[in-house]
């Protein structure tokens, strides 16, 4: 009997025609939900310009945010702004502890019905902890 891959987190089908995966609609894109997640930024910058260390590590986190929860429009709370910025434009946190938000959208005309927001988790301890899901209560 094949047994099922305990890695895979979410269900896939195939397109036989591209042979493209393609993430089903089951997989609950349109929930809200908070979670956090530890972001090591020095990947994110290695190499670059000293000048264009901390603004490339706000893209790198907007970036990463867009792949998590799967929305275009992603929002930066002004303490993770000053989180990243805090040792200067050169020499940006090795790793950020970040709370990224899934929520809904108030405005009538937008694109998008879902926008994520993120901001700095409460504590920052690496130590062991992987992604928390947050209980909004």
């Amino acid at each position: 009997a094949i047994k099922p891959d305990p890695l895979a987190r979410r269900p896939v089908s195939f397109n036989c025609a591209r042979a493209v995966p393609i993430l089903s609609a089951a997989m609950g894109k349109t929930d809200v939900v908070t979670r956090e997640y530890t972001i090591n930024l020095s990947k994110a910058v290695h190499g670059i310009t000293f000048k264009k260390r901390a603004p490339r590590a706000v893209q790198a986190v907007k970036k990463f945010a867009q792949k998590q929860m799967k929305t275009s429009d992603v929002r930066v709370d002004v303490k993770l702004n000053k989180a990243i910025w805090s040792k200067g434009i050169r020499n940006v946190p090795r790793r950020l502890r970040i709370q990224i938000s899934r929520r809904r959208n108030d405005d009538e005309d937008a694109e998008e019905d879902l926008y994520s927001y993120v901001t700095v988790a409460p504590e920052q301890n690496f130590a062991g902890v992987g992604t928390k899901v947050v209980d909004d209560a």
